[in-house]
């Protein structure tokens, strides 16, 4: 029996890692993309990867926190596999996260906290840990001195969104995917995919375009998402810290080589502009009340870009007019992804 022919359409985070979970079954796999693969400028590179299924809880619902929590499972069984096979190793850390608030900003974290603790199954309470200054100082010594106490969310981690998408193309080459990258998909159908005014006929078609699926879904729309990426040699953080403040929730994401990737903002805009010196300015401002060493932190990529909104936030999996779609990742895309992709994997395989 003939592999099945799979077209996708949208190479960012769903798509790259559909089409990787394919062809590592055997399935021929088509990828396009408007874009070309090392595009800094998309939703899966303007992210900090955090996976943090715990917090998103307190803004998300049961569904978002069960992918998580699946996904939790699948990254390093995923990221070891990639690695087995000769690609480059992926940045990947498991050790809980932090949520942290200066003295005026406390009622933000209480409601944080209760908003959790009401939220949580009962299995997963005892994955929340209230930290005295001590404790807080203990778990991660930077932050000595400079906030009462915090939470810490057990068993939370981040992976290198960069490394990992760089590594997804290396290995999809090595698996003989056909990528058409830098070529705008025109259409997307049943059985066929047109792309640069050309028909590529398929056995089957998937639609993972992000926001650029917009026609074919009205409900998605676009919300604005900006991050900093820095460089501090005097600050070492061993996990993810959320700074609680009463407009946003900072997140500062450690990475190798003493770089950090700093994000707070979300805009209900589908400006697809540069960042902001409004962003600039808040989200540096907030990072140097975090530790002041941040001030001569050297600024090395600022990026902004929407990222694909349904009407109720949850990620989505949808069989239309022949169809497959998987779109509505949001600010959970790291989170949710490896679930939601395993998923329709086994859907298109079966």
């Amino acid at each position: 029996m003939s592999r099945p022919h799979i077209g996708i359409a949208g190479a960012g985070l769903a798509g790259r890692t559909l089409a990787w979970r394919l062809a590592r079954a055997g399935c021929r796999v088509s990828l396009f993309d408007a874009r070309r693969r090392d595009d800094l400028a998309t939703a899966s590179m303007t992210a900090a990867a955090m996976l943090s299924p715990l917090a998103e809880l307190a803004v998300s619902d049961e569904l978002v926190f069960a992918l998580g929590q699946r996904s939790m499972l699948l990254w390093p069984q995923w990221i070891a596999e990639l690695a087995a096979s000769g690609t480059e190793p992926v940045f990947f850390r498991q050790q809980g996260s932090l949520v942290v608030a200066h003295a005026p900003d406390q009622a933000s974290l209480e409601h944080f906290t209760r908003l959790l603790q009401h939220k949580l199954p009962d299995a997963s309470r005892s994955q929340v840990h209230t930290l005295d200054a001590a404790a807080l100082a203990q778990r991660e010594p930077t932050l000595a001195g400079r906030f009462g106490g915090g939470l810490y969310l057990e068993s939370e981690g981040q992976v290198a969104n960069d490394q990992w998408m760089a590594a997804l193309a290396v290995e999809l080459d090595r698996l003989g995917v056909q990528w058409h990258e830098g070529q705008a998909v025109e259409r997307v159908e049943a059985r066929s995919m047109v792309c640069a005014g050309q028909t590529h006929a398929l056995d089957m078609t998937v639609d993972a375009r992000g926001v650029g699926s917009k026609a074919q879904w009205p409900q998605l729309r676009g919300v604005r998402g900006e991050v900093l990426r820095v460089e501090c040699a005097g600050v070492t953080l061993q996990r993810p810290v959320r700074l609680m403040h009463p407009r946003y929730q900072l997140y500062v994401v450690p990475r190798p080589g003493n770089q950090f990737v700093v994000g707070a903002t979300e805009l209900e805009s589908e400006d697809t502009g540069p960042v902001t010196v409004r962003s600039v300015l808040e989200l540096a401002s907030a990072l140097h009340s975090l530790h002041p060493a941040f001030g001569e932190a050297r600024v090395l990529r600022m990026n902004a870009a929407l990222r694909p909104a349904l009407d109720d936030h949850r990620p989505a999996i949808a069989l239309r007019d022949g169809v497959w779609h998987i779109n509505g990742l949001y600010r959970h895309g790291y989170l949710c992804a490896p679930a939601l992709v395993d998923d329709l994997a086994h859907k298109l395989l079966a």
